[in-house]
């Protein structure tokens, strides 16, 4: 390992402790320091298995359709590593290309971009559509799809898997994956955004990678109960912005905070309309609840901060201050008499949080 500059105000890339030696590979490619400096030889070789793959392979500038960092929603790529103030130990990798859907399967708009055309100026922003019979049909359909690719993603996590092998095996089309290998002690949440049949079906989960801390535990928790007490919530006549006073609620109690950036949203033919519904407190969410709606809730809730960030790939949202992050969602149907929870577990879903345990 080299050593720095004396006054280094470099984070180690795996513990975020601060950092004064740096990868001897990343020195000799000339790479930015902000991803190659480690604070001790010991996280050096710990985080090695994965660092390493963010040396170019000797044949990348031959390769313009390999493995490269991912900006601006994909739509620029770099065979090296930004430079970014980044956050905490966590630092993107080099992705794969686009994986190609076969011509013959129905596709969104935004597919091919990741930019929606007909949504944008759709009525459906100002207004919260009750569906018909036949779309609340098509969306059962399409959200038990969406819950079985996210459960056969969920079986395949554990240490020494890539997130790009985890979207291989499922063949989602939302989040950016890239080749960084799970480590023991992560977290990771896994989004599925399936289009079928006119529509779409939407949901997250975020996932113990061996053996994770106890803070980490709680985290997780916390997040998934802040979901099952505002889903338990859902009825007609209800406003939407009390959904994020009860999320605000449960994670202060645990002192986490709630991310205020993103919100819930409409679904249906479009893949994001109204109603926005935010997860914080005091929000001015507008609207009540109708029977025949449809709209996704999930929150963001963090260990520290509530504020967040945007890497350059113009996708990735991490902690202001680097600490953990958990998230789940559900779309939802609001019933008659409550809700249906469209993207619900299902007796084959993997046993893969204790707390559902017997």
């Amino acid at each position: 390992m080299e050593k720095g500059a004396p006054e280094s105000s470099l984070c180690c890339a795996r513990c975020g402790k601060p950092a004064l030696l740096q990868c001897p590979k990343c020195a000799e490619l000339k790479l930015p320091r902000e991803g190659a400096a480690f604070c001790t030889q010991d996280c050096f070789k710990a985080a090695w298995s994965s660092h390493k793959s963010v040396h170019p392979k000797p044949n990348a500038q031959q390769s313009p359709e390999g493995w490269k960092y991912c900006l601006k929603k994909g739509r620029t790529r770099s065979l090296q590593l930004p430079r970014f103030e980044w956050t905490g130990p966590l630092r993107p990798y080099p992705i794969s290309k686009m994986r190609v859907v076969p011509d013959e399967i129905e596709k969104p708009d935004w597919a091919l971009d990741g930019i929606p055309k007909i949504e944008p100026n759709s009525d459906l922003q100002k207004r919260v559509e009750i569906k018909t019979p036949e779309q609340i049909e098509r969306m059962r359909e399409t959200c038990r799809i969406a819950r079985e690719v996210l459960d056969a993603a969920a079986r395949i996590i554990k240490p020494g898997i890539t997130t790009d092998e985890i979207d291989e095996s499922s063949m989602r089309r939302q989040l950016l994956e890239d080749n960084r290998k799970l480590e023991d002690g992560d977290i990771v949440n896994v989004d599925v955004t399936v289009y079928y049949k006119g529509v779409h079906g939407d949901l997250n989960e975020t996932y113990f990678v061996g053996n994770v801390d106890e803070a980490s535990k709680q985290l997780v928790r916390c997040t998934y109960e802040c979901l099952e007490k505002a889903i338990a919530i859902v009825k007609p006549g209800v406003r939407f912005r009390e959904v994020g006073e009860i999320i605000n609620r449960h994670a202060s109690m645990s002192g986490l905070s709630v991310v205020k950036s993103y919100c819930g949203h409409g679904i249906g033919e479009l893949f994001h309309c109204a109603p926005n519904i935010p997860h914080y407190s005091r929000n001015k969410a507008v609207g009540i609840m109708k029977a025949g709606q449809t709209f996704t809730i999930e929150p963001m809730i963090n260990a520290g901060v509530w504020n967040d960030r945007l890497w350059p790939d113009d996708w990735t949202a991490v902690t202001a201050d680097g600490k953990r992050s958990a998230q789940f969602e559900h779309t939802l149907l609001v019933t008659e008499t409550g809700c249906e929870v469209l993207t619900a577990r299902l007796p084959s879903s993997p046993d893969v949080f204790p707390w559902l345990k017997p």
